[in-house]
């Protein structure tokens, strides 16, 4: 059983599993797994790239619908070597089952437990703070700039909340779009789409001028608190919030 080799996946989440399955199957424990398009070659590393399943059936882990789910969220982080620390944690909860949760004494249950945590925050952070304006063909779009890609996870969200519209949620920073046509989401890469440019309806100005209007209404001059209002709406999602452009702005000019 070897310990020194590298391991490539296919980048998306079925075929890390299924890179897993068949490391745990053959108890090897690697170096270390990574996306074979963001590896970069080292002399000092062997790499072993295997022909994987993008469609692996995940019941044949046998696992419950949280433990995936759990691990999910990591595969959704940008934390440095994450399947590594899906690896280690799915090595114990094939052994422990539910029982994982509990066990925070070891580092791949403390770790993974806290990159889940944080990716689940931060897309419901944006599940709130997510903006949408009318474009063209009353099409509604908005842009987000996450840590995380939880692109995946605010469409599942979007298709409940505004199953009848069609939208475009652009992850600005990934050059990534959900495209959602009142049936279904397709998450596509800007290098593969043509979108002609985006231009507001005639309504937008409008709506955006009512929205200010009701968000300035119903905010008390003299109980703001600027630190408080920041704890609960961090800076990074201000640029894409219209009623918190102008203050992005200015304070990008201090």
């Amino acid at each position: 059983m070897r310990e020194d080799l590298v391991y490539l996946y296919n980048g998306n989440f079925n075929s890390l599993l299924d890179l897993i399955y068949r490391l745990l199957n053959l108890k090897n424990k690697p170096l270390d797994i990574c996306d074979k398009e963001k590896y970069r070659p080292s002399l000092l590393e062997e790499v072993v790239e295997l022909e994987l399943n993008d469609h692996f059936d995940i019941n044949k882990l046998n696992l419950s619908s949280n433990i995936i789910k759990t691990i999910y969220y990591v595969y959704l982080s940008e934390e440095e070597h994450k399947e590594l620390i899906i690896y280690y944690f799915l090595l114990n909860a094939l052994k422990y089952r539910e029982k994982i949760f509990t066990m925070r004494n070891l580092k791949c249950v403390s770790s993974t437990l806290k990159i889940a945590k944080y990716v689940s925050g931060e897309s419901h952070k944006l599940k709130g703070f997510l903006r949408f304006k009318e474009i063209n063909n009353h099409v509604l779009y908005a842009e987000i700039s996450p840590t995380n890609h939880v692109l995946e996870l605010l469409s599942y969200h979007f298709t409940k909340r505004l199953k009848n519209e069609y939208w475009i949620i652009k992850d600005v920073g990934r050059n990534m779009y959900s495209i959602y046509d009142t049936k279904r989401y397709y998450i596509v890469s800007g290098k593969n789409i043509n979108l002609k440019e985006i231009n507001t309806s005639e309504n937008e100005e409008e709506i955006e001028n009512l929205w200010l209007s009701f968000f300035k209404t119903i905010g008390i001059k003299s109980r703001e608190n600027k630190r408080c209002q920041m704890n609960f709406m961090p800076k990074k999602y201000w640029k894409y919030m219209i009623e918190m452009e102008g203050v992005y702005e200015k304070s990008n000019h201090e």
